[in-house]
């Protein structure tokens, strides 16, 4: 064998390894950044379960406090302004204001013993329940595959495949409520 076809074989095989290594790294990307996008559809799924559950709740807390209306109209705005979020920021802050305004919601219902005894509210209240846990352990979730998926395309040698061929990093699904990130003050 001459010294030009052992050079010739050798790039050959370095060409196959490299043309390999590109469509391993193309396709893992690919991968990540599919199960983020499902991650985000379970996100979405929760979130659109509570949505459906907020107007059931109102109604049934019109019934019995029916002076309440700005507590209600807040709830119902802030449900509409997340189900119009666009963007991941968008998301987040409304999100962040509807939690706060059922909050403000179940606070009024304390000064109603018979809502309090509703077994239709105490379905809706355990369902919401049931709903903002899923909502957490999908966060959860999708939180991770953003990390899998920004590492992936930031470390090298896959950030020089990642940035040509668009990949774009992926925001993390963060509600922060107010108070939780500061220390917790205790007096005596």
């Amino acid at each position: 064998m001459s010294t030009i076809n052992l050079v010739m074989a050798i790039l050959g095989v370095a060409a196959v390894l490299v043309a390999g290594w590109l469509v391993a790294v193309f396709n893992g990307l690919i991968t990540l950044r599919n199960r983020t996008d499902e991650a985000w559809s379970d996100i979405d799924v929760q979130l659109k379960r509570r949505y459906d559950l907020i107007p059931n709740l109102v109604e049934i807390v019109k019934g019995y406090a029916t002076h309440e209306r700005e507590t209600m109209e807040k709830v119902i705005n802030a449900r509409a302004a997340a189900m119009g979020a666009k963007t991941m920021a968008e998301h987040a802050q409304a999100e962040n204001a509807l939690s706060q305004t059922l909050k403000s919601l179940f606070a009024v219902t304390e000064n109603y013993p018979d809502l309090k005894a509703s077994q239709n509210f105490l379905q809706l209240q355990d369902d919401l329940k049931d709903t903002e846990d899923k909502i957490q352990a999908a966060r959860r979730f999708y939180n991770a595959n953003v990390r899998d998926f920004n590492t992936k395309i930031q470390v090298f040698p896959n950030n020089l495949i990642a940035a040509p061929m668009n990949f774009k990093k992926y925001d993390f699904f963060e509600i922060a409520e107010p108070g939780q990130r500061e220390n917790v003050q205790v007096k005596f």
